[in-house]
């Protein structure tokens, strides 16, 4: 391939993903040191009209729906799942901006749903472990393609110029040295 065709396309590909890139690299840097942003918690009790043991995925998913209604908060963007059996089932509903999970209360006529809203910087470590909708795992799949091909391009590159060709192969086999390192080191 031309050199300059493919230096376009790399400043383009990189110029686009930039936001995307940066999103990535601040909250996976700082999720790797514990700081995984910050949930607003609401409890609310739901009276129960039928016993708790015989609701099913909709009647639990309903009572979600209203207590995320009553916050303003938007309905998780993820699947909701059930766990256990008649009074100890409970329901989680996961998104990138919010979760909810509803499960029986103390009192046996009541549920308690329990309503997580993201912070921002939360919102961002949501999307970045792919809570997020479809929409955004197909853009976060594309931003993977396309980090491949800017190494793959910026390497293709640097092996093409004869000045930076001993560089990019010391540079490679010492990144594959580190990495296999670190991976044991783990």
């Amino acid at each position: 391939m031309n050199r300059a065709v493919l230096t376009k396309l790399h400043l383009i590909a990189a110029a686009f993903m930039f936001p995307a890139v940066l999103m990535f690299l601040v909250t996976g840097g700082l999720y790797t040191w514990g700081n995984k942003g910050e949930w607003v918690e609401t409890t609310h009790l739901v009276p129960l009209t039928q016993p708790f043991e015989t609701q099913d995925e909709a009647g639990l998913k309903a009572m979600a729906q209203t207590a995320l209604a009553v916050d303003g908060v938007a309905l998780p963007s993820g699947s909701a799942s059930l766990t256990g059996e008649g009074a100890q089932q409970s329901m989680s509903w996961v998104g990138a901006r919010s979760e909810v999970a509803v499960s029986l209360a103390e009192d046996p006529a009541m549920a308690q749903v329990v309503v997580k809203e993201a912070t921002l910087h939360r919102w961002l470590v949501q999307l970045h472990k792919a809570k997020g909708s479809v929409w955004f795992k197909v853009y976060a799949s594309a931003l993977a393609i396309v980090l491949f091909m800017l190494v793959a391009s910026g390497l293709i590159m640097g092996l093409q110029i004869r000045s930076l060709r001993r560089i990019t192969v010391i540079s490679g086999l010492s990144g594959a040295v580190a990495f296999t390192g670190f991976v044991l080191m783990g």
